[in-house]
């Protein structure tokens, strides 16, 4: 599974930060970043970042 977010639709509200903050941060420059491959254990987090995300930027591809 991998993830990507959609830098057209994303307005950095960070909640994909909030709800998988292992696989989701803010850098210095308050830009998101994130692991594009997460390891399986944090997958539960990152569906609910998913969900979690105001404007469905945050999308799950599967392998």
């Amino acid at each position: 599974m991998h993830v990507r977010v959609d830098r057209t639709l994303c307005q950095i509200h960070a909640q994909c930060v909030f709800a998988a903050p292992e696989v989701f941060a803010l850098d210095d420059d308050d830009e998101l970043v994130y692991d594009a491959a997460p390891a399986d254990a944090s997958w539960p987090a990152v569906e609910q970042a998913a969900r979690a995300c105001p404007v469905q930027a945050v999308l799950l591809d599967g392998d």
